[in-house]
């Protein structure tokens, strides 16, 4: 739960947060960005299930404008969501919950995540057993980590955030072969890959720690800037700043978005931009930033408009129309990211039986090149797809909200 106050508060340099006064109000603007992002995320994976098309959006000798980015929106969605989770983090002390108490949460919570990213998650991607360490893996992973970043002075844990985001592109050039039989680690800190358990079973890795502790380190100190009178005027410079250094490194194009052609890594580090034969391709090779590890330029080019944003619709009330439904997302967003993942599969399975082609048997975002021919839709098909899959979703989603209204004393719906 996202706690801040709708009074002015003075700035704070050294606090701890069990001396802060008890808050009560939502900061609206908070559960507005984070509802957007899931929206968002729904078409992601919507084309997941249901796409046409035989390769990757970010291939450029295949994709098209239009495909790229409808997938280059929704990079929005998991920055986002580790940046808040550790802004709600932090706004939880305000609300007099104690380091000792909020470092309890953070490690509880994180496995917690953990489980259900490899049990009910992972199930939902493929109805078959699968694991794989994905978005839900690494906000775990983060939460366990804050545990003990979390006792830090504030300042200290935003030296630590930023550095890490600012300086993990460093590290590109390891590969984990070079640590021998311990390879696996570094493929769960910072390079993603694959890692053999059996002869017939392979664990996925995606999302790996570094930098997206580092993301919600930050995340948390941010919760402090959110304390100050001039709130919005310090987040629109934040964020409109973070937008155009952007800019001026891909401009440059010598840092800050991994390592173009290197062997392992899933999948291969995008690299510089280039001049491409069409100015559609050219744009697309700008903006194909690095998600896997998320690079500099990710970081920058997603968390900097979602702080624009914010700032812009600080103080917003969302008592009807589209920020409304926002709202209701954004504070139910683990019950949301769950539902949504069954559902969306479970339409895709009977849009292919209802037009006579193949049910996908797995995971279905593995390998887009090995799903069989004749399967699948057009963009305008799962963009219609994306739509009903949200609407349908509103209602039980208003119901969860409304539940945990009725009863903020139970402590484990927390935890849903």
């Amino acid at each position: 739960m996202v706690t801040a106050s709708s009074a002015p508060a003075h700035s704070i340099t050294h606090f701890k947060p069990q001396a802060l006064p008890v808050l009560t109000s939502r900061l609206v603007s908070v559960d507005i960005l984070r509802g957007l992002v899931m929206v968002i995320m729904a078409l992601d994976h919507t084309r997941d299930f249901m796409t046409e098309f035989r390769f990757a959006p970010e291939d450029l000798a295949h994709t098209h404008g239009t495909l790229f980015f409808t997938r280059f929106i929704t990079h929005y969605c998991a920055p986002v969501f580790a940046f808040l989770a550790g802004t709600g983090a932090f706004l939880s002390t305000r609300r007099g919950k104690s380091t000792q108490q909020l470092s309890r949460f953070f490690l509880t919570r994180g496995l917690w995540l953990v489980f259900l990213e490899l049990t009910i998650i992972d199930f939902a991607w493929g109805f078959v057993p699968w694991a794989h360490a994905g978005v839900i893996w690494i906000l775990g992973w983060s939460m366990v980590a804050m545990a003990l970043i979390v006792r830090l002075p504030t300042r200290w844990i935003a030296v630590l955030g930023l550095g890490m985001i600012a300086s993990h592109n460093l590290l590109d050039r390891i590969n984990p072969a070079s640590f021998g039989r311990f390879y696996w680690l570094w493929t769960l800190l910072h390079t993603p890959g694959r890692i053999p358990i059996t002869a017939h079973f392979t664990f996925s890795v995606k999302y790996a720690l570094i930098p997206w502790v580092g993301v919600m380190a930050t995340g948390f100190a941010f919760g402090q800037i959110l304390l100050r009178p001039d709130r919005r005027r310090w987040i629109l410079t934040l964020g409109i700043s973070a937008t155009l250094l952007f800019f001026l490194l891909r401009g440059l194009n010598l840092y800050g978005n991994g390592i173009a052609g290197l062997p392992f890594g899933y999948p291969r580090s995008a690299g510089p931009w280039s001049v491409q034969p069409t100015l559609s391709l050219t744009v697309i090779s700008f903006f194909n930033v690095l998600k896997y590890p998320p690079s500099l330029d990710y970081l920058l080019i997603t968390l900097g408009p979602a702080l624009t944003l914010l700032g812009w619709i600080d103080g917003a009330k969302a008592e009807r129309g589209l920020s409304r439904v926002l709202q209701v997302f954004g504070r139910v967003p683990l019950f949301y990211y769950v539902l949504h993942l069954y559902l969306i599969h479970s339409m895709a399975n009977v849009v292919a039986l209802a037009c006579h082609q193949p049910v996908l048997h797995g995971p279905v975002n593995a390998d887009f090149a090995q799903r069989p021919l004749g399967y699948g839709h057009g963009l305008p098909f799962v963009w219609a797809m994306w739509i009903l899959a949200v609407a349908i979703l509103y209602l039980p989603c208003l119901w969860f909200m409304k539940l945990r209204s009725r009863h903020p004393n139970w402590t484990w719906l927390s935890y849903l």
